[in-house]
């Protein structure tokens, strides 16, 4: 007994069990169903990350979607996209539907559909942000550029680019003093979002949001589909300016009974 009560006081002196109930260091008052041992859940509110970030995003989704602040120009694009497509199946798509085919009209939806979902994929993803560097990280910094002093308050000019080797070939990486980091290759920072970006492409205002290593995909997916329903609205609103216009014999008229086709006609006389 003797041999197990000094046992027992070494592991409570030198372990610390928050939330365990003390254990007395008489050994018959000890539970022997370690199981009936509760332990108190920590009471530290978790912080995510994406909440302590400096840069300019608008953070939704818990972190999971982001975007930027200015977002006039995205909100354009939305309402171009819905406004044309609700004139285009509210008026076009009910004459061709019963004139040619209701397939049209599916083919249309199926479009439109697919527009808006990768639109939404390219702008709410992250395009590749690179996080900035913690403390650890600025003080690794700073000892490798073998320089003194907190790198917060000192001159711009302390830390110094870098050349790597990619493949035999020297690289030089060029130093943030804003984001306090190293870029990778192709990396560069917006000054718009505040952020540096992997392989960044360009802030692109009619997404919201900059074009990166992780959206770049679906950025170019959207361009190339929002070309192809453009030209499919296009095309077949003129194929019912064409069927109305035979029956009625009066273009003023036919134009009135194809609204679909204004947006058209106002980029065509701009032009």
């Amino acid at each position: 007994k003797d041999r197990l009560t000094v046992l027992t006081s070494l592991v409570v002196c030198t372990c610390d069990f928050s939330g365990v109930p003390p254990l007395h260091m008489n050994p018959d008052d000890q539970p022997t169903d370690f199981s009936e041992i509760e332990i108190a859940p920590s009471q530290s509110p978790e912080i995510y990350y994406y909440k302590l970030h400096p840069g300019r995003n608008i953070f939704f989704c818990r972190g999971h979607g982001v975007m930027s602040r200015q977002m006039g120009v995205f909100y354009l694009t939305v309402f171009l996209i819905v406004g044309v497509s609700a004139l285009f199946f509210a008026f076009d798509c009910r004459y061709l539907a019963v004139t040619l085919s209701p397939a049209i009209a599916a083919v249309g939806v199926l479009l439109f559909v697919f527009v808006l979902a990768v639109l939404l994929r390219a702008s709410c993803i992250d395009p590749g942000i690179i996080p900035r560097a913690t403390v650890e990280e600025l003080k690794w910094t700073e000892a490798e550029s073998a320089e003194s002093g907190d790198i917060y308050s000192a001159p711009a000019n302390m830390v110094q680019n870098r050349e790597m080797l990619i493949r035999d070939y020297p690289y030089k990486q060029v130093y943030c003093h804003t984001c306090r980091i190293h870029r990778p290759p192709r990396a560069s920072h917006c000054s718009i979002c505040d952020n540096c970006v992997e392989r960044f492409d360009h802030h692109c205002p009619w997404i919201g949001n900059c074009v990166g290593k992780r959206n770049y995909r679906y950025f170019t997916v959207f361009i190339l589909s929002v070309a192809v329903y453009c030209c499919y609205v296009l095309t077949f609103a003129v194929v019912n300016i064409i069927l109305i216009y035979q029956t009625n014999q009066d273009l003023i008229e036919t134009l009135k009974m194809t609204p679909a086709s204004y947006p058209f006609l106002v980029k065509y006389f701009r032009l």
